[in-house]
């Protein structure tokens, strides 16, 4: 299980570097220092392929990141109202190795797919209370270990959410 924690932490930081590091041309018509939202950027968004640019939402959600067909695909961070996801996308959603980061504290470091927690992961709440371990479809599932902010231990193996050995 620890080796399997530190392949995952590895590899995030790895993507971490590379995110960074776009090896793909800024895109056409991108401004980087953009601040509101406008029609008009936004259709020329949606025309980005294969390229690093900026995005803004029309509720201040901000994408830095890269572009394939209009979608953020690739590494890319997003961030709305005390939210942050610094990561990997494909086809507009979550998809690899990310990390998110709630409004309310919590954390979640680990793989996605499909914009949910999948693989190994490690999902810190803000009162103290941690998950190591494997997920599937956006719940704990498969080997892992809860460890409660008072110390008490839950070990074993889950599924949909449930500790069943």
């Amino acid at each position: 299980m620890k080796k399997i924690l530190l392949y995952t932490f590895l590899i995030f930081m790895i993507s971490n570097i590379s995110f960074s590091e776009s090896s793909l041309p800024e895109c056409e018509g991108n401004d980087k220092n953009i601040s509101t939202f406008s029609v008009k950027y936004f259709m020329n968004y949606r025309k980005w392929t294969n390229c690093y640019g900026t995005a803004i939402g029309p509720n201040g959600e901000i994408y830095v990141g890269e572009f394939y067909k209009g979608k953020f695909h690739g590494n890319g961070m997003f961030k709305h109202e005390g939210r942050k996801y610094v990561g990997q996308y494909k086809k507009h959603k979550k998809h690899g190795n990310g990390t998110y980061k709630y409004a309310n504290g919590d954390e979640y470091i680990g793989e996605w797919k499909n914009a949910k927690y999948h693989g190994q992961g490690t999902y810190k709440y803000s009162n103290g209370d941690k998950y190591v371990g494997s997920w599937k479809n956006g719940k704990r599932s498969g080997e892992g270990v809860f460890t409660k902010a008072d110390g008490k231990i839950k070990k074993g193996f889950w599924k949909n959410d449930k500790l069943v050995k």
